[in-house]
């Protein structure tokens, strides 16, 4: 979306710049995801976020609009998103992506997702296993940051 159509996003009332984009995602999606139908109420974060996701999902000029709906399933399958990943296998289905790039994009997300399950889990053995008589005593966890104690052998 160049900066002259967001200029005139900007200037209209904020009703009227929500029904537009509405509008606009309809036409594109052939529906209203649930999650902008609920935010429509809230002009004030809806028309931000919608100006920033038109220029990230559907005004994309480096890549096809399938592509983009491929990457979206596969992110969606990844992060177990179910309703995401009807919403866009709708959409994909409605651009014409067939059922096996569909799947095939599913199982891409799915090897990924073993792997970084893979990754992390292999390399906490390792660190653990392979320490030579040293204690990780006060290490936090990168994800939760509390403080985890091995217990001694």
């Amino acid at each position: 979306m160049d900066l002259k159509k967001i200029k005139e996003i900007l200037d209209k009332e904020p009703e009227e710049a929500v029904e537009d984009i509405l509008e606009d995602v309809e036409k594109r999606y052939g529906e209203i995801p649930y999650i902008i139908n609920f935010m429509k109420d809230m002009p004030e974060l809806f028309i931000s976020r919608m100006i920033y996701e038109n220029n990230v999902m559907r005004e994309f000029k480096r890549m096809d609009p399938k592509t983009v709906e491929l990457i979206c399933i596969a992110v969606a399958s990844a992060l177990r998103c179910e309703h995401c990943m009807k919403t866009h296998v709708r959409v994909a289905k409605r651009l014409g992506v067939s059922k096996e790039e569909i799947f095939d994009s599913v199982l891409i997300a799915s090897t990924i997702s073993t792997a970084a399950v893979l990754a992390e889990g292999t390399r906490s053995v390792d660190t653990v296993f392979n320490e030579s008589n040293t204690r990780m005593a006060d290490s936090k966890c990168t994800i939760c940051n509390i403080n985890s104690e091995f217990p001694e052998d």
